[in-house]
């Protein structure tokens, strides 16, 4: 494996790493969304 870490133990590494992938996947999605306005608008409509 590429880590010996334990599960269940975090770090406030881990915490801040957490954070930041949350902070990504949120503004992927609204980028995402942003993109694609016209086929979530359609999709809504029908």
């Amino acid at each position: 494996m590429a880590t010996d870490e334990k599960q269940g133990e975090s770090t406030p590494l881990d915490d801040v790493m957490e954070d930041i992938r949350h902070e990504l996947v949120l503004r992927v999605a609204k980028s995402d969304r942003d993109e694609h306005r016209e086929i979530y608008d359609a999709l809504e409509d029908e």
